[in-house]
């Protein structure tokens, strides 16, 4: 099932690498809402058919921004162009994510980012991967040397998140080495399974993250809510992070 989602993921690629230029510009609101939504389109276009035919008892879900608790059974959690904003605008982040959710729970996810033609990939309880390497969180012990993040996940979220995510943003940055606010969020969560990034935290947990959570959990990362309890699909917050580093950062945001 893997190789057959991975494959399917990596056909989307292609088909959003058509669709790409460093070139392209938007001149409204409602151009980059229209090219965002054909981008998204294009994709879906692709992985709506195949992944029914690799798990046809899943059913599927494309909605980027929805949250809170799904039905029991498996769903096809789809992101077709996580990150489609910076690709309207020619900017270079962005990628293709499919995680398939049973009773709440992720067991696989597949992000891939086609312009560099990585691919990272993950079952439960069977590891995370880029190009077939398996992958393994930083092992920093500080943050004064770490590099951690957060994103927003949508336009217009009110003031009270952006209110908590610039009060976080200035008590992480007096901490950490680096800290970068940045979307699409799956691009950070999987920089963090790879050791290339030490944590990440979301005070927007949506259903289309579970992907890149899946990621960090089997690179042996720590996936908790701002509590320290256990991420959940329905955790309003999270943060994602290397072990050496996941209690400071949780007293930080605390």
């Amino acid at each position: 099932m893997l190789a057959a989602t991975t494959a399917s993921v990596r056909r989307a690629g292609a088909r959003m690498l058509k669709r790409y230029s460093t070139e392209s510009r938007t001149s409204s609101l409602a151009e980059v809402i229209a090219a965002v939504r054909a981008n998204d389109a294009a994709v879906a276009d692709v992985l709506r058919a195949e992944l029914a035919e690799i798990r046809p008892e899943a059913r599927w879900l494309d909605d980027e921004h929805g949250s809170g608790a799904l039905e029991p059974g498996e769903w096809w959690l789809v992101d077709p162009v996580g990150g489609n904003m910076n690709a309207v605008h020619g900017m270079t982040d962005w990628n293709i994510g499919v995680s398939l959710v049973r009773d709440g729970r992720p067991v696989l996810a597949v992000v891939y980012f086609p312009l560099a033609d990585e691919m990272f990939t993950a079952t439960e309880g069977g590891g995370a991967f880029l190009n077939g390497v398996r992958l393994k969180v930083s092992g920093k012990t500080s943050l004064d040397g770490a590099l951690a993040g957060t994103g927003q996940a949508q336009p217009g979220q009110g003031s009270e998140i952006a209110d908590r995510m610039g009060a976080s943003y200035s008590a992480m940055v007096k901490e950490a080495l680096y800290v970068r606010i940045s979307v699409p969020v799956t691009h950070q969560l999987a920089q963090v399974a790879a050791g290339r990034m030490d944590l990440h935290w979301q005070y927007d947990n949506v259903r289309a993250h579970a992907a890149g959570v899946l990621l960090v959990q089997e690179a042996g990362g720590v996936v908790t809510d701002l509590d320290g309890k256990p991420w959940e699909l329905t955790s309003r917050e999270y943060l994602a992070a290397a072990p050496g580093v996941h209690g400071a950062a949780l007293e930080v945001l605390a």
